[in-house]
């Protein structure tokens, strides 16, 4: 696994615990949807929120695209954990928020592999490129972009190195970006692009 830098994961941690305290006043078994790619660290951050309040809540995870249009049709969430502000704003300008939300952290993004693997992985993904030119890649696993922020963000950083077009026919999209985490760990896809924070997971990593 390679990886860019990321910000200060207690501060994360303290500023979402803060958020949760919202819930105090919600009703008994608030409902948080959460973007798949913050599932690591809300588990430990919702477990640290029930010793301190006494009060459990449910956590519903999927892409934010997904999870957006839940809310458009009434779904009974009482915070919504995007891993794109825009959904945000769109839930807002038609009315299903009642506020703008703040920003609460920044993604960074690592290529995924399996601890077996002998792939050579860099920043500028010269080792992926390579090796898909050589055609030891077959499958390359991003999250779906029409609904995943992590798999816009994918895309975009595909782009921006020139490899997009390369890359393409080997592309295999998750639903989100956990299933694609779990392409590229599974042999499924012979390594991913996904989010550092969900690469965190000891899940993740006993396979990284």
């Amino acid at each position: 696994m390679t990886k860019l830098p990321i910000k200060n994961q207690l501060r994360l941690g303290l500023l979402i615990l803060s958020l949760f305290s919202t819930l105090l006043t919600a009703s008994d078994t608030p409902i948080i949807a959460a973007a798949s790619s913050t599932r690591f660290a809300l588990q430990d951050i919702a477990q640290s929120f029930h010793q301190d309040t006494g009060k459990t809540v449910r956590i519903s995870y999927s892409s934010s695209g997904n999870l957006t249009r839940q809310i458009e049709q009434g779904g009974p969430f009482e915070l919504f954990l995007s891993a794109n502000a825009a959904y945000v704003s769109q839930l807002h300008e038609r009315h299903k928020t009642l506020n703008q939300g703040i920003v609460f952290a920044f993604g960074r993004m690592v290529i995924l592999t399996t601890n077996t693997s002998t792939l050579s992985l860099d920043e500028q993904l010269l080792g992926i490129k390579k090796a898909i030119q050589k055609g030891q890649i077959k499958h390359f696993a991003i999250a779906n972009p029409e609904f995943a922020p992590f798999g816009v963000a994918a895309q975009e950083i595909l782009r921006q190195l020139n490899l997009w077009t390369l890359v393409h026919p080997s592309i295999v999209q998750g639903d989100n970006v956990a299933q694609a985490a779990q392409f590229a760990i599974s042999g499924a896809a012979q390594a991913g692009l996904v989010s550092y924070s969900l690469a965190l997971a000891p899940s993740i990593q006993k396979h990284s």
